[in-house]
């Protein structure tokens, strides 16, 4: 259990990807982005929007995932290795003690893959919230919507670029704050 409930370090990543879904032969999935938005859960005041760009060790950013992301080879060339960008969600959000939440389970399910492969130490504790799931749940739904989806059926509007994860993230905690509040009465 998180020992720290003041916040939600919401995460949305974005991944090496390809068209078609399947990696080239000798590459693998690798984190590019973490995108992070912790909500404050005594005002669902989102604290910052932070996207943190990782730098790919084990593929390259193809053209079909710079069209989804907007992300370049270029630009994540640029950025911090994965080791060190577990160690700054540790070290800085505070996230092994945090509740930690995301948009469905691939994030949980990358983060964890990604670790195990490359021998990073998994920066989150063991509670995380997958919000897809709950936003379906909590509203009867028959299966789970895009994110698009949800904020639209919660009256918000999408802000940034779909697809970023620091916007994700931004978008994912409004409608994270939304049920909160519903649920607060």
């Amino acid at each position: 259990m998180a020992k720290r409930l003041d916040q939600v370090l919401v995460i949305d990543i974005e991944s090496t990807c390809w068209d078609g879904g399947y990696p080239p032969k000798g590459q693998s999935n690798d984190i590019i982005e973490i995108g992070l938005c912790p909500l404050e859960l005594s005002t669902g005041r989102r604290l910052e929007k932070k996207s943190i760009l990782v730098r790919p060790e084990r593929s390259t950013v193809s053209p079909f995932c710079t069209q989804l992301t907007t992300l370049t080879q270029d630009q994540v060339a640029g950025g911090v290795a994965f080791k060190d960008a577990c160690k700054m969600l540790e070290d800085e959000y505070l996230s092994q003690a945090r509740l930690w939440a995301s948009f469905g389970d691939y994030d949980r399910k990358q983060f964890d893959k990604q670790c195990r492969e490359t021998g990073v130490r998994y920066p989150f504790g063991p509670s995380h919230l997958n919000i897809k799931t709950l936003f379906a749940a909590g509203r009867a739904l028959p299966s789970e919507l895009g994110l698009p989806q949800a904020m639209a059926l919660s009256g918000l509007k999408l802000e940034g670029t779909h697809h970023r994860g620091h916007d994700d993230a931004w978008n994912i905690a409004a409608v994270l704050w939304e049920m909160l509040r519903k649920l607060r009465g």
